[in-house]
């Protein structure tokens, strides 16, 4: 059990250390998830990600928790 904190509290430290200095990263994933979105509709309008808008949604999220992740850092 302590070796998994260790992994995970290791894992989370280098996670920050590398997101701290690329601020902007997270926001963009999150930008290019709502781009890739919309190229899937334009394209392939019958596809799953398409008919549920996942990525759109997925996309949003993850721009939001990247902006607030880069308040924080």
């Amino acid at each position: 059990m302590k070796n998994i904190e260790q992994f995970f509290s290791k894992l989370l430290d280098n996670l920050s250390e590398y997101l701290a200095n690329r601020k902007g990263l997270v926001p963009l994933i999150g930008a290019g998830l709502v781009v890739l979105n919309l190229i899937l509709d334009l394209t392939a309008p019958a596809t799953f990600f398409s008919s549920t808008d996942l990525l759109l949604q997925l996309g949003v999220i993850v721009a939001i928790l990247g902006f607030l992740l880069a308040r924080a850092l």
